[in-house]
Parts: structure tokens; sequence; C-alpha cells
């Protein structure tokens, strides 16, 4: 599975970015999720999707801010953000879990995913 992360920018707090996540090279079910890393900090989990959709598993960080959503016809992912911080300022990666899935408890945990993308830097400034 090869992911490509982009929708990265500047933006000032308050105000919104979206998050795209193109994934290729399989025809498997596979969950999605979403992590960034803020400059010193561990990879922190934001946001994960079953494949068959449903409602996401968001963060405390981000609930009621962010959402998640994908479009399996195009093997995209989307991070919508909303209402954003500065403390949101990180590389935001997209990743993918294949079977067999990552079990509830562990989802949170970075080393458990199978695939990654790149990263795109989300600015959040003041």
């Amino acid at each position: 599975v090869q992911l490509q992360a982009s929708g990265g920018g500047l933006v000032q707090a308050g105000g919104s970015l979206r998050l795209s996540c193109a994934a290729s090279g399989t025809s498997s079910r596979y969950d999605m999720a979403w992590f960034r890393q803020a400059p010193g900090k561990e990879r922190e989990f934001v946001a994960r999707m079953r494949w068959s959709g449903g409602s996401p598993y968001l963060a405390d960080s981000v609930k009621g801010r962010f959402t998640l959503s994908r479009d399996n016809a195009k093997n995209m992912v989307y991070l919508q953000m909303n209402s954003l911080k500065v403390e949101d300022t990180a590389v935001y990666y997209c990743a993918a879990d294949t079977p067999p899935f990552i079990i509830y408890s562990n989802m949170h945990y970075a080393r458990y995913y199978d695939y990654w993308g790149q990263g795109t830097l989300v600015t959040v400034s003041s």
C-alpha cells in the first residue's frame, strides 16, 4: 500500500484545513488513521476509521473540531480540521492498517500500523 498525504499549510488559529490521503497499490480492505508529530514530541494518534466506514474514533484533543471521512471508490481518506489551535501544529501522517486489524486497545500506537504516508506539515499561527 502506498499512501500520499496532502493538504497541509499555514493557517491562522480558528481556521480550517482539509487533509487528504490517497491510497494505492492494494485492493484489500484496510483501516485508515491519522497521526501527528510536533517537533520534539512523539507521534500522536489523531483519528481512525474502519474500512467499512461508520463513526471515526477521535482523540480527545480533537473531538468536536476534527472529523474523518473516506471515499473507498476513490481510495481517499480526508481529515477535516476546524477551529484549529496553535497546538495542532505538527506534521500529519496517514497510516493504513491491513488485516489482521489492530485491536481496539492498540489503535493509538503508531508501531502497530503497516503503512505510512510521507507526512504533510500543518502550521497554525496565533
